[in-house]
């Protein structure tokens, strides 16, 4: 049994001919409009997580700050070791 010759594959005409796709067939005014848009969006968002995190610290601080002023609580959590201090 010999080799059998193969016909050598032919380069795909598909790589050239591709299917028209959304932004080909879109108006290019229409693309950027619908980018800017996109980037207001992403803006947004970016505000407002960023306001999100600005708010939890705020919390967080303004908590810190009444347990500093709660004597149990800085009883409970303080360090009662009397030989560092002798």
């Amino acid at each position: 049994m010999g080799k059998k010759n193969r016909p050598a594959p032919a380069p795909r005409a598909a790589d050239t001919d591709k299917p028209a796709t959304l932004k080909d067939l879109l108006n290019p005014q229409v693309i950027e409009k619908l980018k800017a848009q996109s980037d207001q969006m992403k803006a947004d968002e970016a505000k407002r997580r960023e306001e999100e995190q600005r708010t939890a610290a705020e919390a967080r601080k303004a908590e810190q700050k009444r347990l500093d002023n709660n004597f149990e609580h800085l009883l409970a959590n303080s360090e009662m070791d009397w030989r560092k201090y002798k």
